[in-house]
């Protein structure tokens, strides 16, 4: 239909719509998805049926059970025929909605005497997904060309002997693209016998024909949910496919209606009805919900003609809101819209895309809109939408980059599906939906589009409000230093981990992702286990590794002979308690650094044993907290220390001008930072510049050079190669106030007072003199060794950009270093973030 046939179309359908229904008037499809065109005359004939009939249950001879009995018959022949299947092919169940008809499937399945094989789309309805758990095995298809390469290879699984399921949407729910209709057909072309097909029809049908008059190329079943058709009566259908329905003959339960006859006394035997819907339709057919449907089904050909008409509709304006939406830009340029299209899918194309546009809006800055704040306003403005997860865990992980620890670790930090925790480490862990039906129209395109201009389009960017406002522009400090290395220590007390350069890695208010999270508590005392008692926790190597969201535990050197596995994995969700054996897990007393702290220790015998053995102490690893993971309200109680600030007054230096005058406390600088299990604060910062003059001294007393890994700091900050030779700035960092790390900023709380664990050689776990005996030489102020800076980051003002949902820092990203004076004390932006 040409597009100028298409408005006046319209234009005519709502001329209609309001004389007919004035009480729509001012509404859309969008705001009343359960009031359609025809809703007055469904209810009023309905209505007369029911006032002119008398019902009565369908299992009786009486008149109204017999009059029921008929009717009912009629509706299910009239139904199959919507659908163009053939009674002498197919039949028709009626059940509560789509999902109870996926589990009558499934449970002709799981009683079968053999296991059988369950393989699903990725873009499956949870309910598809849910059928996995009574398979001996299962697969999730990650794509279509995994289904196309399945169909095709006749060696993989299932064996040919096996009973077989395999399920997918014909439309997927979350985006609406429309999935192959023929991959049944070629099921049987292909694979053996034994393999069936199910098909999750309910979100295709409700604006597209579904042709099932060749019952070679049909799906063995097919679920539907009929008030997505017609609004009403609530009811679902499963139809099967006649020469598929042998699966039913070892279903076990039976109910009232569907058996002949039932012996219970002395003996145990039961014979069940003949056809496919009498053996499956348990007790008593909502049989009023059945006539409503005669009602629905003509009224809705009489409004509409058919299905094919519908879809026409619907495509047209589907590929509208979809270019309307994608056009809309801030005034920066960017995009409003992101849209998740599929690949395969074109709007306007009925074959590939259906009636849906599923998206996420975004600032001008390429932050995240929250869901929960764009429903709360369509609240108001009388749309109603769709957010969240869409119950299609499939497509909205694919979709949103969800890895599945990701998933885990989200829900362990609280978020749910429709709560307003939708935006963890700058991802969205949902979308938006809309959808359109046949009584949608251009004007309802125009409001919606006009919605989010009105709410969600920025015109002209706010000046940006930052932690740190310099008093010049150009700071003689900036571009002279940049990020060396970043190091994480997942287990406290045992070696880092090196963050991959280039690799952002994200900054949370207790420090670096997944800092000092874990620790090993004595069996005995509860106490946090350290490298001053048990120096062989250097060759404790844990790494990160995300791909797999585990933490990844091995052993070298001399402590691989000790273990009988060097090896181990720990998952990095927050809590594993939700995904595992509860019994693994349990709450524990433990004393890290002084401090009573309530930790989640692990009680496995293997992975108590890997760190007893390597260790030769009795230990369980422990963590802490166990929640918040910096995503939500924080679980932990641990804040940092006070720490010497500058600008107090120095009574006494033991080698003077070895470490800077002392200055007066600045605003926010004695403010308690939340930690994890750190000594003292977030971050540890120092500098390669320091660590190079502290070795020139070490050396020229013939001593040992210090790794950097010895001071176990989370940032070695560098000067830059480019530098002039002989202008390094040992211990610079002692007058840093302020850091800028690429966009992130970091507060400098005060020096690092140092022990002898800085002897412990990381690579070896032997014990040494230096560098502790060095520092104290030079850099020792009233009786306290110092070396390296406190750090904690400041978080921004402005949330909607992507630095700013998901802080990260990487290896080699400049630094730019604010001194005391390069700052503006009065600044209120400033101000209110360092007493956030």
């Amino acid at each position: 239909m040409a597009e100028t046939d298409r408005v006046a179309y319209d234009q005519a359908v709502e001329e209609l719509r309001l004389r007919e229904y004035p009480m729509l008037q001012g509404t859309t499809y969008l705001d009343h998805a359960g009031t359609t065109l025809y809703a007055k005359s469904l209810i009023e004939r309905f209505s007369t049926d029911m006032m002119s009939h008398l019902y009565g249950n369908p299992h009786s001879a009486s008149n109204s059970s017999q009059l029921t009995t008929r009717r009912i018959e009629d509706i299910r022949l009239r139904l199959l025929g919507m659908f163009r299947a053939d009674p002498a092919e197919f039949d028709v169940v009626f059940v509560a909605n789509a999902t109870a008809g996926i589990k009558l499937v499934m449970e002709a399945f799981r009683d079968q005497e053999e296991d059988y094989w369950y393989g699903y789309h990725r873009d499956a309805h949870t309910s598809l997904v849910g059928v996995r758990e009574s398979a001996s095995h299962h697969r999730c298809f990650s794509s279509d060309a995994e289904v196309e390469e399945w169909i095709l290879a006749q060696d993989t699984q299932p064996a040919s002997s096996t009973l077989a399921l395999f399920a997918y949407p014909a439309q997927s729910n979350m985006n609406g693209r429309r999935l192959p209709l023929n991959w049944p057909r070629r099921l049987r072309i292909n694979r053996n016998s034994n393999v069936y097909s199910l098909l999750d029809a309910a979100a295709l049908v409700s604006t597209s024909p579904l042709d099932l008059s060749n019952s070679d190329d049909a799906p063995d079943f097919t679920v539907l949910s009929l008030y997505k058709i017609f609004g009403f009566p609530d009811l679902g259908a499963l139809i099967v496919r006649q020469r598929a329905s042998a699966i039913f003959d070892k279903r076990r339960y039976f109910g009232g209606g569907t058996v002949e006859s039932v012996v219970c006394l002395k003996e145990q035997w039961h014979a069940k009805k003949e056809t496919i819907h009498e053996r499956l339709e348990d007790g008593t057919l909502p049989i009023h919900s059945i006539m409503a449907l005669d009602a629905a089904i003509s009224v809705h050909q009489e409004l509409y003609t058919s299905l094919k008409e519908i879809s026409k509709h619907t495509t047209f304006l589907a590929s509208k809101l979809y270019s309307d939406l994608l056009s809309l830009t801030h005034g920066n340029g960017n995009k409003v819209c992101h849209i998740y299209q599929d690949i395969s899918s074109v709007y306007g194309n009925s074959s590939t895309q259906g009636p849906v546009v599923a998206f996420n809006l975004q600032t001008q800055h390429g932050g995240w809109v929250s869901n929960a704040e764009v429903e709360k306003l369509a609240a108001i403005k009388n749309f109603q939408l769709r957010t969240g997860g869409l119950c299609n865990p499939g497509g909205v992980a694919s979709s949103l980059d969800l890895a599945p620890w990701e998933m885990r670790a989200n829900f362990s930090a609280g978020q749910r599906c429709g709560n307003d925790n939708d935006i963890i480490r700058s991802k969205p862990t949902g979308m938006i939906r809309v959808s359109l039906g046949a009584m949608s129209t251009l004007r309802d395109i125009s409001r919606f589009t006009d919605f989010v201009r009105e709410f969600f389009v920025q015109d002209a960017p706010p000046a940006a409000i930052l932690p740190v406002t310099p008093t010049h522009t150009e700071p003689p400090t900036w571009g002279r230093f940049h990020v060396e290395s970043l190091s994480v220590y997942p287990i406290k007390s045992c070696a880092a981990f090196s963050v991959p350069p280039g690799k952002a890695w994200e900054v949370r208010r207790e420090g670096l992702a997944w800092d000092r999270e874990w620790c090993l508590v004595h069996q005995g005392t509860g106490a946090a286990l350290s490298q001053k008692r048990y120096p062989n926790m250097a060759l404790i190597r844990p790494s990160i590794d995300l791909e797999e969201g585990v933490l990844r535990v091995r052993l070298v050197g001399h402590l691989q002979k000790n273990s009988t596995v060097n090896e181990i994995t720990v998952p990095l969700s927050a809590d594993p308690r939700l995904f595992s054996d509860h019994s693994m897990y349990k709450e524990a007393n433990a004393k890290v650094c002084g401090d009573d702290i309530k930790a989640k220790t692990y009680k496995s015998h293997e992975i108590s044993s890997f760190f007893s053995q390597a260790l030769g102490v009795a230990c369980h690893l422990a963590r802490f907290p166990a929640v918040g993971n910096g995503s939500g309200p924080l679980a932990c109680s641990r804040h940092s220390k006070p720490h010497l600030q500058k600008k107090q007054k120095a009574s006494d230096m033991h080698v003077p001008g070895a470490f800077p005058e002392l200055r007066a406390t600045y605003p926010g600088a004695t403010v308690s930072k939340p930690i994890l299990l750190s000594n003292e604060s977030p971050i540890l910062t120092i500098s390669r510049s320091s660590l190079n003059r502290l070795n020139e001294l070490i050396k020229a007393e013939g001593g040992k050079a210090a790794q950097a890994e010895v001071f176990r700091a989370n940032i070695v900050v560098a000067e830059n190669l480019d530098c002039a030779p002989g202008t390094e700035q040992a211990y610079a960092e002692d007058d840093w106030r302020y850091l800028q790390i690429g966009e992130q900023y970091f507060e400098m709380l005060g020096p690092c007072r140092r022990c002898q664990m800085v002897c412990v050689d990381q690579q070896t776990a032997e014990r040494n003199q230096e560098p502790f005996v060095t520092l104290s030489k030079t850099r020792r102020f009233d009786g306290r060794v110092y070396f390296g800076e406190h750090t904690s980051h400041l978080p921004m003002e402005d949330t909607a950009t992507p630095s700013a949902q998901n802080p990260t820092i990487s290896v080699g990203e400049p630094v730019r270093a604010f001194l005391e004076d390069e700052v503006h004390d009065d600044d209120e932006g400033l101000s209110a973030l360092l007493h956030h």
